[in-house]
């Protein structure tokens, strides 16, 4: 058996040096470049079948809601967990399961701050994560991602009432977000973005989809009529000189005490298709989210920010909350325990 299955491995061996020998210059051209286009094919099998999955989960949840009558708008959890266009710590991949352990670990009861309950289907519900580990890791390029991002949170719109609640990630993930979001809905939104940093420079470090460039991709697109930046405390002259060129509202935390009162008391969304919010976690002073890969003292309250939000008059349409970096965070899980809050009231706000 032995000298079988030997003379069988040299006979094998020699048909393929034999086949090598003959293949011409030109065929091993058309082989490389079929070996190039299944790797594509394959690729977009993993995209699709990860659509197909956003797909199913949201026609589930949405008959769910359906069912029991009455919502008219429901808050739905999807999860981007994207880190790798951080420009300093990809922790923000990590936070996705960690904000879900922290809005039900019994901790605190499943009722928001204006008496919506969570568990109430019509309220929040959840299709689970993008799989972007996945498609990275078959190769996908940073531009399909982004427009798979784009077309899975437009799945979720597909299915009424659901509206998207993003769970970041970086903050790169908001462009391709309020990108679906205005495509959708075929017009532009008008954004509330809370944050320490503008990141709205052109292309961060040369990367186009930096975590520090999403706002320059939206205005670039047409996608937000006006953004309103808030808490911000570290900007460059190149993202004052973008804010300039986009007509964005900068307001800094050294105004404001002067911006307070107007930004306690916004009206967003007239004339175009609704308001988007977007959070990132270190908008808040570190004393209150340590759990950030970039920490800027001098930051909003938790209470700051609640006031802005909850006050705020408009029908949101999509929302976002970014930068928890669970790597930082306390022992005690503090930061993952303040983005779940930050969550569950902007599930209050958005659903009705």
């Amino acid at each position: 058996m032995r000298r079988a299955g030997g003379s069988l491995w040299r006979a094998r061996a020699g048909l393929g040096g034999a086949l090598q020998s003959q293949l011409q210059p030109q065929h091993a051209r058309s082989y490389a470049r079929s070996v190039v286009l299944s790797e594509e094919e394959g690729q977009q099998r993993v995209v699709e079948a990860s659509l197909t999955l956003v797909r199913e989960l949201a026609r589930l949840k949405a008959d769910h809601v359906r069912k029991r009558g009455g919502a008219i708008a429901t808050s739905c959890m999807l999860g981007v967990p994207l880190g790798h266009n951080s420009s300093f710590l990809q922790g923000p991949a990590f936070s996705p399961p960690r904000i879900r352990e922290a809005i039900w670990c019994g901790s605190t009861n499943s009722t928001t701050e204006t008496g919506k309950q969570l568990e109430d289907v019509r309220v929040l519900t959840d299709v689970g994560d993008v799989p972007i580990q996945e498609m990275r890791g078959c190769g996908l390029p940073d531009e399909k991602l982004m427009r798979t991002i784009t077309d899975s949170v437009k799945l979720v719109m597909d299915e009424p009432p659901l509206r998207p609640l993003v769970l970041g990630g970086d903050h790169s993930i908001s462009f391709p977000v309020v990108r679906a979001v205005s495509e959708f809905l075929g017009g532009p939104v008008d954004i509330l973005h809370i944050d320490a940093h503008p990141d709205i420079y052109h292309a961060f470090e040369g990367k186009h989809y930096s975590h520090a460039s999403p706002f320059a991709r939206i205005m670039e697109g047409g996608h937000a009529r006006r953004l309103i930046q808030v808490g911000l405390r570290s900007i460059t002259q190149e993202q004052r000189d973008q804010a300039k060129k986009f007509g964005v509202e900068q307001h800094e935390m050294r105004t404001w005490s002067q911006d307070r009162e107007k930004l306690e008391n916004l009206h967003l969304g007239e004339g175009v298709k609704g308001v988007y919010i977007s959070i990132d976690v270190d908008c808040l002073d570190p004393a209150y989210a340590p759990g950030v890969s970039h920490i800027e003292p001098g930051g909003l309250s938790f209470r700051d920010v609640m006031n802005i939000v909850q006050n705020l008059k408009g029908d949101i349409v999509g929302c976002d909350v970014v930068e928890f970096n669970p790597q930082r965070d306390t022992v005690d899980g503090m930061t993952a325990m303040v983005a779940a809050k930050l969550v569950r009231e902007l599930c209050a706000m958005m659903s009705k």
